[in-house]
């Protein structure tokens, strides 16, 4: 293996003004700034996608014309979902490593161009019901290995064009961007769904456009290309072994042979086992090649291991706190207040605005000061403001006042600003120099696979909390608007996870669930009570609010656990920032000396 220098040239002058910016000249004191305004637009662009669809379902549905709550179609839920996430999880280590051994630059911007493309190219599904959600399915993949390549290389362009006393600020910037983007999303996906479904993909284009065209005028490799050769099998069995973990974790929450989960299901446990142990075939690969994708010594670095534990953690607590408020918001607390099912998605999106707000008042703020006084205790102490909002939402009821819950999730967004930053200055900042494109996909794998894990892990516990209220619940207040016995009773035995995504989905099934002969039996006000709008909130807000309880204690350990973590100091005093510093007592080539717990 070897590393040789990034290729940017030195300004040109015409006509006695500086073209550097847009020809290549790296060392331009503007070019820092373009760059990170740069790798910021396309880590926003790559973020918002992983949500934009999340609060579009329903329309999108429509749009395809699929009856959610069908079995066969909560499939093609799951994956619409889920694809993106579990793709970039899969392939940013792996873009990260190409990115340090063919230039980070030159990945990123073929990144920028095929997200460009495969946005063009969903947004014209031509086809209806299974076949338009394959279409989406297909094409939102190859979207994700876009914008995988954006998520790996930023963060490593950055940190190669700031210097240490900058890159806090810096790398806050298109952290806090980047994580916001899941929340903007949110909001920008009401907005467009109420308009078109297909909107939703039309949004990317413009903006894609114009960031490949920036990218590829403006951007050039400065930092060090290591030449070596591609590590196949570690790349082999780190896709099969993750995929098979996360897809099983997907499958888990569906139904299986009359439970109400799916985790006895013989192929998901086969994912789950057989990813575990793909995955230990992977790490012992690892350490014996002489030039890994995954390098395993990095985690021997105290602030690199610990950083990524506390992103890995926050993420899934993250993750969870998004589905759940959007499910509350969505599914019970709107309807009860008076909006149609129709305009859920777009109002969810408005009334979560505070969490928004809150994410990008704390996380530029929590990088400038970071560099300043030392990232550890912002990060850890960005956990525990997290937990402490996860801990007041627990106290409010399902039918809440919204400024207590406005107040809760502003709270909550700033501990997640707090956090962001800092902590993924801590982890690029103990790298080797050469390193850092390997290390950004290795931050980037733990974030996005903590929001796979999210649904799977928060899906299976709120179904868990529901399986034990639900049904009792469901047949009392359906045999009390006169509904038969035996239709009351089948119906409350059908999977909690149904009722779940019907909640998530803004959609109320009792109408499709009693069927017209039952409905045209009732006395017409009892019928018009049950396909109103406030009899399926009121319904399950009470189930919801017990599987809640479970959901929201476990986001409360991870944050503190989080937190505990991103407090572990180095064994040993970081050198200055030159080659060969010494980290916890090993040689980390090129490690910048920024892993400070604070002023002494």
């Amino acid at each position: 293996m070897t590393v040789s220098p990034g290729t940017g040239s030195r300004n040109g002058r015409v006509g006695g003004t500086a073209r550097g910016v847009v020809d290549g000249g790296t060392d331009h004191p503007r070019y820092k700034w373009v760059a990170l305004s740069n790798t910021t637009l396309g880590t926003l662009l790559a973020t918002i996608n992983s949500s934009i669809v999340l609060i579009s379902l329903p329309a999108i549905f429509n749009g395809v014309h699929l009856n959610p709550l069908e079995p066969g179609n909560v499939s093609y839920l799951l994956w619409m979902l889920m694809g993106y996430m579990l793709v970039t999880a899969v392939l940013v280590v792996t873009l990260g490593r190409l990115g340090d051994m063919y230039g980070r630059v030159r990945i990123y911007n073929a990144g920028f161009a095929l997200f460009t493309v495969t946005s063009v190219v969903l947004s014209v599904d031509p086809f209806d019901g299974g076949g338009g959600a394959l279409w989406l399915i297909g094409w939102r993949v190859l979207q994700a290995v876009g914008g995988a390549m954006l998520m790996a290389n930023s963060a490593a362009i950055i940190t190669d064009v700031f210097p240490a006393r900058q890159r806090g600020t810096a790398l806050g910037i298109n952290i806090v961007a980047g994580i916001a983007g899941s929340f903007l999303g949110l909001v920008l996906g009401g907005v467009l769904a109420e308009w078109n479904w297909r909107s939703v993909f039309w949004v990317n284009v413009p903006i894609g456009l114009l960031g490949t065209v920036w990218a590829y005028r403006s951007l050039r490799d400065t930092g060090m290309r290591v030449r070596a050769r591609i590590d196949w099998w570690g790349n082999l069995t780190f896709a099969v072994g993750l995929t098979a973990l996360l897809a099983g974790i997907t499958y888990g929450i569906q139904p299986y042979g009359g439970h109400t989960m799916g985790w006895t299901n013989p192929w998901v446990l086969a994912g789950l086992l057989g990813g575990i142990a793909v995955l230990a075939l992977f790490c012992l690969i690892e350490s014996r090649a002489s030039e890994p994708m995954f390098p395993l010594r990095l985690f021997r670095i105290t602030a690199f291991a610990s950083g990524n534990a506390a992103s890995l953690l926050g993420s899934i607590a993250r993750g969870g706190l998004q589905f759940m408020l959007i499910i509350w918001l969505q599914g019970i607390w709107l309807p009860l207040h008076g909006y149609n099912y129709e305009q859920t998605p777009l109002w969810a999106g408005i009334y979560l605005l505070p969490l928004t707000v809150g994410f990008l008042a704390a996380g530029p703020l929590a990088g400038a000061l970071s560099d300043r006084f030392g990232a550890r205790l912002f990060a850890a102490g960005g956990l525990l403001v997290m937990a402490a909002s996860f801990a007041g939402l627990l106290l409010i009821p399902s039918d809440f006042n919204y400024l207590v819950f406005a107040a809760l999730v502003f709270v909550n967004g700033l501990g997640g600003g707090l956090f962001a930053a800092p902590n993924t200055a801590l982890i690029m900042s103990s790298v080797p120099a050469r390193l850092r494109g390997a290390a950004s996909g290795m931050r980037a794998t733990f974030q996005n696979a903590g929001m796979v894990l999210s649904i799977g892990v928060f899906f299976s516990l709120m179904v868990a909390g529901l399986a034990r209220s639900l049904p009792q619940t469901l047949e009392t207040g359906l045999t009390a608007q006169g509904v038969p016995d035996a239709a009351a009773h089948s119906i409350a035995q059908l999977p909690p996870v149904g009722t779940l995504f019907a909640a998530f989905l803004g959609y109320n099934p009792i109408e499709q669930l009693l069927g017209p002969q039952v409905l045209s039996a009732l006395p017409a006000a009892n019928a018009h009570t049950l396909v109103g709008r406030e009899f399926f909130p009121h319904l399950i807000s009470l189930p919801f609010h017990d599987g809640l309880m479970i959901v929201f204690w476990l986001a409360i350990a991870m944050a503190v656990v989080g937190a505990a973590a991103s407090l572990l100091a180095p064994r040993t005093r970081p050198a200055a920032a030159v080659d060969g510093a010494a980290v916890d007592g090993a040689a980390v080539d090129g490690a910048d000396a920024t892993d400070r717990a604070g002023p002494a």
